[in-house]
């Protein structure tokens, strides 16, 4: 499997991944990159990060996933999307933006580590 790629840098509306540039929220996984548009979803900041925006982790093979709840930590995470985790034996974690793409950094030089990235509120 390919690693996952690491993040250079995280600042108020933006987040550098290592090999596919800058983004203002980012879906991350082994093997890839790409900016997390909430519309495809309907994501909104409550209840938050939906079930389908992890589906895309998942289907790449992360067996471990950071959702980042934003920053000020404004953005939730619907309990429909925990207890899909949960139930695929996903080990989720979930933490301010900043803390969350330290923590994604280190799981990704030994995990297949997934990552959803809020760069705002």
């Amino acid at each position: 499997m390919p690693p996952s790629p690491r993040i250079l840098a995280v600042s108020w509306g933006s987040i550098t991944v290592d090999g596919f540039g800058d983004f203002k929220d980012a879906k991350l996984w082994p093997g890839g990159a790409r900016a997390w548009d909430w519309n495809e979803t309907g994501t909104r900041h409550s209840p938050g990060t939906q079930p389908a925006d992890v589906e895309e982790l998942l289907d790449a093979g992360a067996t471990v996933v950071v959702l980042s709840l934003g920053m000020e930590e404004r953005l939730g995470v619907a309990d429909e999307t925990l207890a899909l985790l949960r139930e695929r034996g996903v080990q989720v974690h979930t933490a301010e933006t900043a803390a969350a793409a330290e923590l994604y950094n280190i799981l990704a030089g030994t995990a297949a580590v997934g990552g959803l990235f809020h760069s705002t509120c």
